[in-house]
Order: structure tokens, then sequence, then C-alpha cells
């Protein structure tokens, strides 16, 4: 096998069906599974954020476990594909099953069967998908180059099904309800995770496996792992471009209904906040080739900020809301898609460097870090909000400092927190060793 062959245009659009699927469960979870959980299941608010709280620490150690299982995968296939056909039917359940609640359960039986589900969707089962979807960008080939531009059409139709998503579930439940749209929906995203476990090849490392199975102890991988500088830049990145995004979600709703006072301009907001990020991708992986992917990141991490900070001074001015929204989309649009092709280059920069490659743990990183940010993010609106004194009674009138923190936290925090990411995207030079990593392994390699 060639492993530094080029992707078939095809199997990068294949690649990138198993992100769309995996952006059904996220997008349903991120955006309208506490309104499910509070207003249809009735469990309690406190009590369904508390959850939330206990399965994101639960998540960090379902990631590193899961990223040594992988890395100790041997198949005819390869590591990280049997996974992800393993994790299609199993996102099939879980999205089902956490959107039915039995109706007729006690309050308590319900916050276990929800505390269960949702344990076995976003800790198993998206864990299982996460890292062998990530893994396997880094298994299809060592050309960094085409890398990139399977990352960023991968990022494409990641936000592309996301905004259709997005849209779609309102509609759906209306019509339907919570159980037909639960199929629909389990449906779609196995179908899509299905698709690249089935059609994409891993190349990188096969020849080496078939010929020597012998595995290296987690106890001696881990540590080489979490020795490399850019699986903690890689973390860091997915950190905070995450924190920054449902941050902003969490925050969009509010001031929408406080500070404008027009509920309805949130459609206008969720599309330019998303709408644009998804055209710029489309020039990403000319200027990542041509110059570098963390250029084009640094990029759009200055526009971030600078698109925070309109809608920092915005008020209630629409038209400089707007253009910040837009700037803010274009700005994060090349970091959803820069992440995932700097864990390919960190799993290659520790094989170099250390002399063991670990495609599973590196794309823990990534696992880790989008889990925690969007963990927190959405936290930081709630516990602002408590903190400036919100009132959550519908059409009760809210204090200026309520109104001040609403404003403080949809555009200045996402300026200060744009701001770390750009620092980091910084740091993370490790596409200057990639020429001569690729190089240097291939002759070993021969």
């Amino acid at each position: 096998m060639n492993e530094s062959a080029k992707i078939p245009a095809w199997k990068k659009f294949c690649y990138g069906c198993g992100a769309g699927g995996g952006n059904v469960m996220s997008t349903l979870l991120a955006t309208f599974l506490t309104a499910y959980y509070t207003d249809t299941a009735g469990i309690a608010a406190a009590a369904v954020g508390t959850m939330f709280v206990i399965c994101r620490l639960l998540d960090g150690v379902t990631d590193l476990v899961m990223g040594g299982i992988v890395d100790k995968t041997h198949t005819k296939i390869g590591k990280a594909r049997p996974w992800l056909i393993v994790s299609a039917p199993l996102m099939v359940i879980g999205i089902i099953l956490i959107l039915n609640v039995p109706g007729g359960w006690s309050s308590a039986m319900k916050l276990v069967y929800a505390y269960v589900t949702y344990i076995f969707l976003n800790c198993i089962v998206y864990t299982i998908f996460g890292i062998a979807h990530s893994a396997l960008l880094a298994r299809m080939t060592r050309e960094f180059k085409d890398r990139n531009t399977t990352s960023t059409i991968s990022s494409i139709l990641n936000n592309a099904v996301g905004l259709v998503v997005g849209t779609s579930i309102v509609g759906m439940q209306m019509k339907f309800g919570w159980t037909v749209t639960s199929i629909i929906l389990g449906v779609t995203a196995g179908i899509l995770i299905l698709i690249p476990g089935l059609a994409c090849n891993e190349t990188v490392g096969m020849k080496q496996e078939k010929e020597n199975k012998q595995d290296i102890p987690m106890k001696k991988q881990l540590p080489v792992v979490l020795k490399n500088r850019y699986f903690w830049m890689a973390l860091l990145i997915g950190v905070f471009t995450l924190l920054v995004n449902a941050n902003a979600i969490a925050a969009q709703i509010y001031y929408c209904n406080v500070v404008l006072q027009d509920p309805m301009y949130m459609a206008t907001l969720m599309s330019m906040g998303q709408l644009p990020g998804i055209i710029i991708l489309f020039f990403m992986p000319y200027f990542s080739n041509k110059f570098s992917k963390r250029g084009f990141m640094a990029v759009g991490g200055i526009l971030m900020v600078i698109g925070f900070a309109l809608i920092g001074i915005a008020d209630t001015n629409r038209m400089l809301l707007l253009t910040g929204t837009i700037v803010r989309s274009i700005g994060i649009g090349p970091m959803f898609a820069g992440v995932y092709a700097f864990v390919a280059d960190a799993a290659d920069y520790g094989e170099w460097k250390y002399g063991i490659r670990s495609e599973g743990l590196m794309a823990s990183s990534q696992s880790i870090g989008s889990k925690v940010g969007i963990g927190f993010g959405s936290a930081l609106t709630a516990w602002i909000l408590a903190a400036s004194g919100y009132v959550g009674t519908p059409g009760a009138e809210q204090s200026a400092k309520v109104v001040k923190a609403i404003r403080f936290d949809y555009g200045w925090l996402g300026a200060i927190f744009s701001v770390a990411l750009l620092v980091i995207v910084l740091l993370m030079d490790v596409e200057k060793y990639l020429p001569q990593i690729r190089e240097e392994l291939e002759k070993k390699e021969a």
C-alpha cells in the first residue's frame, strides 16, 4: 500500500459524511435536548444541568480508554473502520432511546433513565464514533496536504448537516412527535456514519501491522502521547473553538429576547452565524496547501476577535450586530476544519519524534477538547445569568445588570476566548516538520 497516495475525491466526501452523521447527534444534544428534558419529559432543569457536568467528567475517561482500544485493534480493514461500523447501529439506538423518556414513570425513574441513556449515547457511542472517525483521517494517507482537503470537506458537510438538522427538528417534532423524529434522526445519523466505515481505506501502518501485531502496552504508549506537546495544543484548540461556539449559541437566544426584545431575530443570527463559515471553507484547501493551515486559521482567529468585538459594542444596532456575526462566522469556520488535520499531523510527529504511532490516543485530544468546550460553553451562559440576577419567569422585566451581562457574554467574552484561541493556533507549528517527517518515515518503512 502506498501510504502517501492521494485520497480520491469521492472518498473524501464519504469521510465527510461521517462527520455529518456525528453532528446530527451533536446538534440535537446542544440545541434541543435540554428543552426536551424539561418541557416534554418533565425533568427538573437543575437535575439536567448536574447530569451534564457529571457526564463531562466521565467523558475524559472514556475518551482515553477508547483511544487505547483503537490503537490495539488489528483487523484486515484497519484500526478505525471496524469501530465506525460498530458505532453506526449503536447511534441509531442511542438517539431513539434518549428522546423517548417513559411518560408514566416517576420523576426519580425518569432521571435515572435520562442518566443511563445520556451516558450510553454521549459517553460511549459518540466516543466510539468520535475517536474512530478522527483516527481514520490519520490512517488514510501521510500526504498532509490531502489530509487538509479531506478535513475541509468533512467540516463543510458537518456544518451543512448541522444547519439542516437544526432548522428542521422543530418542524418534524411538531408534525410527527418526538418518537418518529427520533427514528428519523437516528437512522439518518447511522447511515451517514456507516458510509466512511464501509467506503474509506486505511493505508498508513497496515503493512507493519500485518507483519507484526505486537501491541505496545498502554502504560508505555500513554506517557509518550502525553509528552507530545501537539497533543495538548490540539486539545486546547478543540476546547476553545467549541467553548466560543457553544457559549455564543447559548447566549444568542437571551440576547434576542432581552437586549433586542425580538425572539424572531434568532433565526437571522443562526443562519448568518453558520452560512458564511461554510462558504469560507471552500477556500481553505487552496490557502492551507499553498501557505499553511496554521496561517489560515490565524487569520480566522483575528476575524473572530473583530467579529465578537463588533457584537460587544453593537447593543441594539442590528446592522453592527449582523456584521459582527458574519465576520465571526467567517473566522470560526477554519478552526473546525483545521483541528482534525492537526490531530493527524500530531500523530505523524509522535511517530517520528518518539518512535510510537498512536492515532487512537491522539484522536482523543480532539474528542476530549470538543466535549469540554461544548459542556462548559453551554454552562457559562447559565452561570453568568445566575450571577447577574436573571429572572426566568416568561415576560419578566430584567434589570440593567442582566442586560449588561448578556451583552458581555455574547460579545466581549467571545473576543477574550478568541484571543486565547489565536495564541494557541500560532504556537501549533507542527506543519514545519511534516515534509521531513514524511520523507524519513517513508525511508524507514521502505
